[in-house]
């Protein structure tokens, strides 16, 4: 059995996957994680179709370096407007969270109430080889893998409203009063005419 990097409260359903030593740049993975982290795995599925057929761009937020601006990435409000199109580790994140929705509802969950509680990206070791420079020399070249992991609970429902005042509990109507007030209600009037 593996290690998640959370592990989630049990009273809470749940659903995980992982991928260790993918070859896809882990700059990439980062970045779609952590946009897709908290969404409504529908939604997730959504963006990351877009994603693949460039309708939609992964906003780039913390590996900016040379990264282009794009129109498309005013729409999740992207510092600078930096995004990418990063297709290959798209494709594999998708295909790691459509394993999460399997193996969800293997378990029995409800994969409409479902959302992406923990996504995170690890470096892993770099794949070496090398490459032939100038004068005689040898120059590194390195990939840079990722190790992802994936956790997908299920959204927990809201306790209604009470209708009216005979069901709602003490201090449960919704009104706010002062301080002063609070600390008239807790001392009860003894005696005569007060």
């Amino acid at each position: 059995m593996t290690r998640y990097a959370v592990e989630p409260d049990a009273a809470v359903a749940h659903s995980k996957t992982r991928g260790s030593h993918l070859r896809v740049h882990f700059k990439h993975c980062r970045e779609i994680a952590h946009h897709i982290n908290g969404m409504p795995v529908t939604k997730a599925m959504k963006f990351l179709d877009d994603v693949l057929a460039f309708k939609a761009v992964v906003p780039f937020v913390k590996y900016t370096g040379g990264c282009g601006r794009k129109a498309q990435a005013k729409q999740s409000k992207t510092p600078g407007s930096k995004g990418r199109w990063p297709v290959k580790a798209t494709a594999v994140i998708k295909d790691m969270l459509t394993n999460a929705i399997a193996n969800a509802e293997t378990k029995g969950l409800d994969v409409d109430a479902l959302y992406v509680s923990h996504a995170q990206c690890n470096k892993a070791p770099a794949g070496r080889r090398r490459t032939y420079r100038a004068h005689g020399r040898i120059g590194k070249y390195a990939s840079q893998p990722a190790h992802v992991e994936f956790i997908l609970s299920e959204k927990k429902k809201g306790v209604d409203k009470a209708d009216d005042e005979s069901e709602a509990g003490e201090g449960a109507t919704g009104k706010r009063i002062s301080r002063k007030q609070a600390a008239k209600k807790r001392f009860v009037a003894i005696g005569g005419d007060n």
